[in-house]
């Protein structure tokens, strides 16, 4: 083994095995005393990854990108994907294909390559970035906490949207006895839609209150279609996500606006928390405005869920929030039902290809053990913390958004 390889066993493929020899016979693999398995790190950095300035070229059949392992027929132009076998023609920027001038995804030592995507890829009649290929954040932001830790939370928000690059998508929802969806495109004055939150509300019914439905555009007068070709035809980008460089001033208002839940609280009771309501509109939001792309909800939660789907205690202050052994006893009386929705709504951000990041600060639970199936299910992150204004939380939401060499490079 070379002194390279010994280094860096992953080298630019991000690719790990139990083996690095594969068995050639039954015989051989049974004999194996730790299976056969692969860790793969797909957006792992590594300075011999090319980048290269065009779109991908890809499969017309199964969408794979052209690479190194494709079959080439230089005389007719054509290759022939891995994956299943489609013979693709090359487009005319690529007639000058030939052995020994080979594109750069072809190299047999560059496996793993990265592609900045040119501006010709967005439409030339629109001067705004086309907002699939633009990361996108919806906030999702508890207010049904003390003046103090809700500033702690206001401010590491600021901070955030701050960070992010100026291309990428932002939207807010805040939730307490209710479901906030803040237009943010509306920017003349605070125009805000009103979720119940002890209802478990539906896909559709979040477009339809939110206007993005079918009847919900015809109603509008139809002004969501595509103004020229290949346009994007959903108005509810332009309304509730906006690039971060023309809402920044406009979140930032909103955010030092913002009040604790106004709703009153009975004496020995806890606050209604629709932390399911809040999350599913954010799930419904995005389905509606981004299906498909690079998308992520944010949710930074203060305390358990007591009002809706989700609801992991009562409110009554005399009943404790359920503990590892009523877990184990079956003693939990909201957990299966809640388990239940947040698996629903997992397969609902799964089937769009979206991710639920958690942050909890509190010195009480919040329901991880509920809501971790959505988490996992998308791949999300989960940070625990006893205050929002806590180092481990501020650090961590921090490491997200920054640049740098130990910031997690979620911002693209």
């Amino acid at each position: 083994m070379s002194e390279m390889a010994s280094t860096d066993p992953e080298g630019i493929d991000g690719v790990r095995m139990t083996w690095n020899v594969w068995p050639r016979t039954k015989v051989e693999a049974s004999k194996c005393v730790i299976p056969l398995a692969a860790s793969i790190s797909p957006i792992r950095s590594h300075p011999d990854i090319p980048t290269l300035p065009y779109a991908p070229l890809r499969c017309k059949t199964c969408t794979a990108a052209l690479n190194a392992f494709a079959r080439v027929d230089f005389t007719a132009k054509i290759w022939i994907c891995p994956f299943c076998y489609q013979r693709n023609h090359f487009p005319p920027h690529y007639a000058a294909i030939s052995e020994t001038n080979l594109p750069c995804e072809l190299y047999p030592q560059y496996t793993t390559v990265e592609y900045t995507l040119p501006h010709s890829m967005q439409n030339p009649n629109n001067p705004n970035p086309d907002p699939r290929l633009s990361p996108v954040f919806v906030f999702v932001l508890d207010t049904c906490m003390i003046e103090e830790e809700l500033g702690y939370a206001r401010s590491e928000l600021k901070r955030a949207i701050g960070l992010l690059p100026d291309n990428a998508m932002v939207g807010l929802v805040t939730f307490g006895t209710q479901a906030h969806v803040h237009e943010l495109g509306f920017s003349d004055m605070s125009k805000v839609y009103v979720f119940r939150g002890n209802k478990e509300i539906s896909k559709d019914q979040v477009l339809e209150q939110l206007g993005l439905s079918a009847s919900g555009r015809r109603a509008a007068g139809g002004y969501q279609k595509a103004a020229v070709p290949n346009a994007f035809p959903n108005s509810g980008v332009s309304r509730f996500l906006l690039p971060a460089s023309e809402c920044e001033y406009t979140l930032n208002s909103l955010l030092d606006e913002l009040q604790p839940d106004q709703w009153p609280v009975a004496p020995r009771t806890r606050p209604s928390r629709c932390t399911g309501v809040a999350l599913s509109v954010a799930t419904g939001l995005l389905g509606a405005c981004l299906p498909g792309t690079g998308a992520r909800i944010v949710a930074l939660v203060g305390g358990p869920c007591t009002e809706g789907p989700g609801t992991i205690v009562s409110k009554d202050l005399s009943e404790p929030v359920r503990s590892h052994k009523d877990l184990d006893k079956d003693a939990a009386p909201f957990f299966k039902k809640a388990v239940k929705f947040y698996d629903g709504l997992a397969k609902q951000l799964v089937s769009q290809g979206h991710v639920l990041d958690l942050f909890a600060s509190a010195l009480d639970q919040v329901g991880v053990a509920e809501m971790k199936v959505a988490v996992e299910k998308t791949g999300g992150l989960v940070v625990l913390a006893e205050s929002f204004g806590h180092s481990v939380f501020k650090d961590s939401f921090k490491r997200i958004f920054e640049d740098g060499e130990q910031s997690l490079g979620l911002c693209f």
